[in-house]
This record gives C-alpha cells, sequence and structure tokens, in this order.
C-alpha cells in the first residue's frame, strides 16, 4: 500500500503516518526529516530554503526521495508525509510510482497558528512537544525522554509559520483540488483521527 498524507503544518500528519504506518507495516517516510538530516554537499543548500520557511526545489526533493523509496523497509509500501506538495511534484511523483490514496488530514489556518507556535524541539532525539496542548515536558527546558535540550526551530516562530500557512494554499489546495483526497478532521482527537483513516482505508 502507497499512501500519502496531506495537510497544513501542524495538521497532525506526521503524528498520524506514525501511528498508521505501524499499524500497518508501512515505512514511514518524513520529507521533514529527509531535509533536516541531509548530509554533505545538499545540506547548506536545503537549509537556506527551509530556514526562511520555504519549501525544498522540486527537483532536490525528488532527488532524495527516489533514494529514499529504494531502501529495503520500502518494499511493502509506504506513507508520503507531506509530500507531494505542488502539481508538478505530484506529475514527478506519478512517473515513479502509483499512489493508492490521499488522505488529507483538515484543520483551520487558526488552528494551525495555534499549534505550530507552540512547539518546541529536543536536539538530542528530535521529540516534538507543544506548549498550546496538553503534550508538554515536565521540565519546559528539557526532554522528558532523553534529557535533551528543548529549542524552537527557524520554521515554528509565528512570522513563519504564516508564511507556511500562504504557501500552503498556493501550492498545496490544487494538489487536493485535482487528487481529491480522502478528508479527515484533524481537530479531533489522535486516537479518533487514527481511528477514521483506519475505517476509511479500510473502505
Amino acid at each position: 500500500m502507497k499512501l500519502v498524507f496531506i495537510g497544513k503544518p501542524g495538521s497532525g500528519k506526521g503524528t498520524q503516518a506514525k501511528i498508521i504506518s505501524k499499524e500497518l507495516n508501512l515505512a514511514h517516510i518524513s520529507t521533514g526529516d529527509l531535509v533536516r538530516n541531509v548530509k554533505g554537499e545538499l545540506e547548506e543548500l536545503i537549509h537556506s530554503y527551509i530556514d526562511k520557511g520555504n519549501f525544498v526545489p522540486d527537483d532536490l526533493m525528488i532527488r532524495m526521495l527516489k533514494e529514499r523509496i529504494q531502501e529495503e523497509d520500502c518494499k511493502n509500501g509506504f506513507i508520503l508525509d507531506g509530500f507531494p506538495r505542488t502539481l508538478v511534484q505530484a506529475r514527478e511523483l506519478e512517473k515513479e510510482i502509483k499512489i493508492d490514496n490521499f488522505v488529507n488530514i483538515y484543520i483551520s489556518d487558526e488552528e494551525a497558528v495555534n499549534r505550530m507556535s507552540g512547539r518546541k524541539t529536543c536536539r538530542e532525539c528530535g521529540e516534538l512537544y507543544n506548549f498550546n496542548t496538553k503534550y508538554v515536558p515536565k521540565n519546559e527546558k528539557e526532554c522528558d525522554k532523553c534529557g535533551g535540550e528543548l529549542y524552537e526551530r527557524e520554521d515554528q516562530k509565528e512570522e513563519i509559520i504564516g508564511k507556511r500557512i500562504q504557501v500552503h494554499h498556493a501550492e498545496v489546495e490544487p494538489i487536493i483540488n485535482k487528487y481529491k483526497p480522502m478528508k479527515v478532521d484533524g481537530t479531533k482527537s489522535i486516537e479518533e483521527v487514527t481511528e477514521d483513516i483506519l475505517d476509511i482505508l479500510k473502505t
């Protein structure tokens, strides 16, 4: 099974992709993780885009993704988390693989800003916390899992979040219009959203 999860920043698509991938024994491919963890000659170039809240150019993104889907854990299928982000990327993706289903986890612009502006990330293990929701650490400066320092990434600052939402409307909504993805209410609890997605995929 080959799935694409899309949604606004803060919609929970990454969280759901992790959960659903375990439930269905699929690889979870987060393009956000791919670009944040890139090393070598592409590292400086890619970070010059994401640190300003911009998306990585299509040719670079496709290049990294093609390498990733060749890995062993993708043989049973995978979930693409937040990719494709443009119609050009969608067309390039279609040349490589046939996607079985698109899932759109929907939240409002206001909800996206509220969720994203409260986020902090662990420098050591990458665990994500949100000070505007119930998922907060015991110590506001330390990760509960490993004790690492919590920090606010550049792309989680409020002015950058607003720009990312604008980009979503301009570039991701045309994909929604073209592929007519299954729509899931992202404002529900994590457990309820997971159940809704699984029910949709079963039918």
